[in-house]
């Protein structure tokens, strides 16, 4: 919905609440707030025309599209013709490639801050297409996360650096090999004194003794690293506690009872996909696991982890160092309490914290956000070592980074070598550093002191136009390579596609600086491994086996014993200011702004505010109301010395006096789609506050901002039904006491009538041995939009752009939808609930099409017959789920698909139609996939087995809350999910019989704090 800038009566909103009138579970603000422009939106389901005029100046293209519109119920849009193209067939057929047969998967690695997680790429006709999770990869376990997803978006992305810039020129390799050569030369005399190298982390153990050949032979040179979102105080912790750099590896699955202080574990960072699956694992009371484990989240900025978790407090940034000194001293320890604060909840908190945690006896764990100090992640080590976790629930190895650093003083020791006129040669690999530094270090001028200064990257980015070189870097899955998983396993990347645009991956460019000019990544990569002594045997059936599976077994790093030295290095606990507090934080869709240039990931609703293509200054309902600020009011926040301009997004459940901003948008230079969207929170952080401060001045400009969040998009309309709107409840919930008590609560909170009471005939007889059917699991989904990203690369779904999301109509086949429930808006509980097509048994949808488009299969598939379709969008209208879409404009030519671009046409999937303008689309349960599996077993002359068929949202997800089957096959999974008693239909009442249904969801809180 579009921030319309009227104003919310946040008071107002809070007593409906208290007085009960409002619904069970509510969705947004603005559902509460009851005002005439929330009904306005929610009636607008079809826009007229003229609005689509006065939106759109006239002109001759507009008014041809207008018309094109208006002539759609006569079919005319739905015979769109393609351009006539000329193919070739093959002349020679590459090995193993069969045109028309099944696609070939190879086995690589996605990095996100320097770790890699394994993944296994679907390739076309040697062209990639798809990104699913490696099974045997200890870091993904064959689910992925939205930015694996979107990574085949970006390699075919026309927008990325295509040629070797000489101070603003097109140039060569090899003139720049020639120049670089000469300055090399002058570096040797002086043993590398002038020469810098700035990466962002490496993991990569041939990049790593790359760079350490290149400071023996040049002794005064200095590596720096720094990514923006680094992992400094993680690192610190690790020091302050033990006296040595270490990584931290959780055991999750084993772990009763999780304190998370300010930590989205379960959805961002080293190890979230893997961390998801393994928390999900202790959820499965839908197959009658009851033993459940307990997730206590206190955090400022409201997460994917804490809408799953069975408590949560919102708590300010600068206070959970407090809390955790107090938790700290209930189990014993002898640090310097934390405050006490006049909140008696939180004192009731960590009393009901430490005797649960104390009750485990090792099978508790503490896990800490990277934002947080040193001295917190600290007490978590000494925590969980008091509380006998370590060697069970958590264990320490040795850095899986190849030289651990303190980032922020790395970057700031070569600012100020720049800026004394030390450096005469700086090489930025990978890096975009005058964009993502700190504002207080003013990278930018200090850089520009530099004589020669060279950029790496897939953009000519900020800092590429700075530098008197750029030269492109081949996309990872362009590229041969190798780094550590998050428990050190050692993981291969090759490359599915030759570079498209001539790219060099960052080993050949360090290849140049140690003077071996001319190597190959895959020369530099295996000569690596061939001459590391870490091979025991013949070597060419270890590098075979490594590139086949994707990684090097039983490489993972082995634990070590590490003791807490002293808690009194701890220090004494800090005063905090009851000031305005800034919160920096990477944002969930384009992360520090790298994959700002994604139309997919700007689209994709973020988690919990469902916003797109922008970023905004989060709030809290009562400082919203403090501030006198609705949706979309424009804020001027100073910080630090520095100010920037920032829209407003009211956020229940945000800690109370903090603003959170998200990093990676306001980008100046990046691509057409990453130009000019958002704000750069980058121009408030500096050095001292890397990740939050307080002191900040927040004042209202006066002006208003548009925002769109498709929060209110798709709602399934109630409104009318008076206390049956309450009743309906589409989702449902209850605790672990209450459901082993009455395994029938999640049934008495709706009215799921039986099959043989339905007044319409059984008209679909499904004869054959497969019916195919889905179930999601409430108890595991946290939001994290992966499914809806998979479903997008899979079934080549259109980017629609920011004034038509405005408009209602983004494309996503699968959306997640959000709820509250509770009375309190700055503290309500978080459920999440994906969307695809029901799949009804009895479709509305077929009921009301005029020329058959949407009809039934012999499988029990509601299908779309795309030639068939006229636009009449009888069947959205008549769909009480919302989740069919229309193409109101041929989307897929618009200028955030790039269609039109050659090189982005590579991406589509061959398996599924693109469709063109005038016909509508929804969920098919990847029918491709199915007819995959059905001419396999007829091939065969095998049946179809459990499993054979997984959807692309179903592979995707990190927690495996999505199972599809066959529903005919009793002993299928989907089957005996069904049978659970957790199982529900959406709106069953009325006589849909959906196929896809949901398991309730099932907290497990502790008594104490629930009394």
């Amino acid at each position: 919905m579009k921030s319309t800038g009227t104003q919310l009566d946040i008071e107002a909103i809070r007593q409906r609440l208290e007085d009960s009138r409002g619904p069970k579970y509510w969705q947004s603000l603005e559902e509460l707030s009851d005002t005439d422009d929330f009904h306005a939106f929610m009636n607008k389901e079809f826009p007229q025309h003229i609005e689509e005029v006065n939106a759109n100046p006239v002109s001759r293209r507009n008014f041809l599209k207008l018309m094109g519109a208006s002539v759609a119920l006569a079919g005319a849009s739905a015979c769109t013709k393609q351009p006539t193209e000329k193919i070739l067939p093959y002349v020679k057929r590459p090995e193993e490639i069969i045109p028309g047969n099944k696609p070939l998967f190879y086995a690589s690695a996605h990095c996100m801050g320097g770790v890699a997680s394994g993944i296994l790429v679907e390739s076309h006709m040697a062209r990639p297409t798809k990104i699913e999770g490696n099974p045997d990869h200890p870091g993904s376990l064959g689910a992925t996360d939205v930015f694996a997803q979107a990574s085949i978006l970006s390699l075919y992305d026309p927008d990325r650096s295509q040629a070797v810039i000489r101070r603003g020129r097109i140039s060569t390799w090899d003139v720049f090999i020639n120049e670089i050569s000469v300055a090399l030369g002058e570096q040797s005399g002086k043993q590398g004194a002038g020469l810098r190298i700035l990466t962002e982390t490496v993991t990569s153990p041939t990049a790593a003794a790359q760079i350490n050949s290149i400071l023996a032979a040049y002794p005064q040179a200095k590596w720096h690293q720094y990514d923006p979102i680094h992992r400094d105080n993680v690192r610190e912790g690790t020091r302050l506690a033990f006296g040595r750099d270490a990584t931290v590896r959780y055991m999750v699955e084993k772990a009763n009872v999780i304190l998370s202080l300010d930590s989205d574990f379960l959805a961002s960072g080293p190890g979230a996909v893997r961390y998801a699956r393994d928390f999900a694992s202790r959820r499965n009371v839908g197959e009658g696991d009851m033993d459940m484990n307990r997730l206590y989240q206190i955090e400022s900025t409201p997460t994917a982890t804490g809408s799953i978790a069975d408590h949560r407090l919102p708590q300010r940034a600068s206070d959970i160092e407090s809390i955790a000194r107090s938790v700290a001293a209930g189990l014993g320890l002898q640090v310097s309490p934390g405050a006490t604060s006049s909140d008696a909840s939180v004192a009731q908190w960590v009393s009901a914290i430490v005797a649960d945690l104390q009750s485990q006896n090792g099978s508790g764990l503490i896990v800490v956000g990277d934002n947080q100090p040193p001295v917190v992640h600290a007490l978590a080590h000494a925590m969980n070592e008091a509380l006998g976790n370590v060697g069970n629930t958590i264990e320490y190895t040795r850095s899986i980074e190849a030289s651990p650093v303190n980032q922020t003083s790395s970057l700031r020791d070569l600012v100020q070598d720049m800026a004394d006129e030390k450096v005469d040669l700086l090489f930025v690999i990978d890096a975009n550093p005058v964009y993502s530094s700190p504002a207080g270090l003013d990278f930018r001028t200090q850089m520009n002191k530099v004589a020669l200064r060279i950029h790496q990257g897939l953009y000519r980015d900020e800092t590429g136009e700075q530098c008197h070189w750029h030269i492109p870097q081949a996309h990872a899955l362009e590229s041969w390579g190798d780094a550590r998983a998050y428990d050190g396993t050692v993981t291969t990347i090759q490359p599915m596609i030759a570079p498209l645009y001539g790219g060099k991956t960052d080993t050949e460019l360090l290849s140049v600086i140690a003077g071996q000019a001319g190597k190959k990544s895959y020369d530099l990569v295996r000569e690596y491994w061939e001459n590391s002594g870490a091979v025991s045997g013949e070597f060419e059936a270890y590098w075979q086996n490594s590139i086949h599976n994707g990684f090097v077994r039983d490489s993972r790093l082995l634990a070590v014993n590490l003791r807490i030295q002293s808690v009194a290095e701890f220090g004494q606990t800090p005063n905090v200011s009851d000031d305005m507090e800034v919160i920096f934080a990477a944002d969930p869709t384009v992360w520090d702004g790298r994959h700002a240039n994604s139309g997919w990931l700007q689209e994709l609703p973020k988690p919990l505010t469902k916003l797109t293509w922008d970023n905004a200054a989060l709030l809290a309902p009562s400082t919203a109301e403090q501030l006198d600020v609705s949706n979309g009011d424009v804020l001027e926040i100073t910080f630090g010395g520095n100010t920037i301009q920032a829209p407003v997004w009211i956020l229940p459940g945000h800690a109370r006096n903090t603003t959170t901003l998200h990093l990676g948008y306001g980008r100046s230079s990046g691509g057409r789609i990453a130009t000019g969207i958002g704000f750069n929170a980058y121009a408030l952080r500096n050095p001292s506050n890397s990740w939050f401060g307080t002191g900040a001045q927040v004042s209202k400009t006066g002006e208003t901002y548009d925002l769109y969040s498709t929060q209110d998009h798709h709602v399934v309309d109630l409104e009318g039904l008076g206390q049956m709107q309450q009743e309906r409840h589409l989702v449902r919930e209850s605790d672990l006491a209450e459901y082993q008590g009455d395994h029938d609560v999640i049934h008495d909170m709706g009215h799921d009538p039986a099959a043989e009471l339905s007044m319409y005939p059984d008209d679909h007889v499904y004869g054959g041995p497969n019916a195919w059917g889905m179930v999601i699991d409430l108890n595991k989904c946290n939001g994290c939009n992966t499914c809806t990203i998979a479903c997008q690369a899979e079934n080549n779904i259109s980017v629609v752009g920011k004034d038509e999301v405005g408009n209602g109509r983004e494309m996503h086949w699968i959306r997640l939808d959000r709820y509250y429930a509770g009375n309190d808006l700055d503290d309500p509980r978080t459920f999440n609930q994906p969307v695809p097509c029901m799949q009804c048994e009895d479709a509305p949808c077929e009921l009301v099409c005029p020329v058959g488009a949407t009809v039934h299969t012999k499988e029990g598939l509601n299908d779309m017959v795309y030639n068939r379709c006229v636009g009449t969008r009888y069947c959205s209208n008549n769909c009480p789920y919302k989740v069919r879409r229309f193409n109101f404009y041929l989307y897929i030519e618009n200028e955030f698909n790039l269609s039109q671009e050659p090189v982005r046409q590579m991406a589509y999937n061959p398996d599924v139609t693109v469709r063109s303008r005038g016909v509508m689309e929804k969920c098919t349960y990847c029918t491709q996939r199915i007819s995959a599996a059905r001419i396999s077993s007829k091939i065969s002359d095998l049946p179809v087995k459990d499993g054979d068929v997984i959807t692309a949202c179903q592979q995707a997800c990190p927690t495996q809350a999505i199972t599809f089957g066959n529903t005919k096959d009793r002993s299928s999974k989907v089957s005996r999910l069904k049978a659970s008693d957790l199982n529900y239909g959406m709106l069953a009442d009325i006589g849909t019989k959906p196929r896809t249904t949901y398991l309730g969801r099932i907290r497990n809180p502790n008594p104490t704090l629930e009394a």
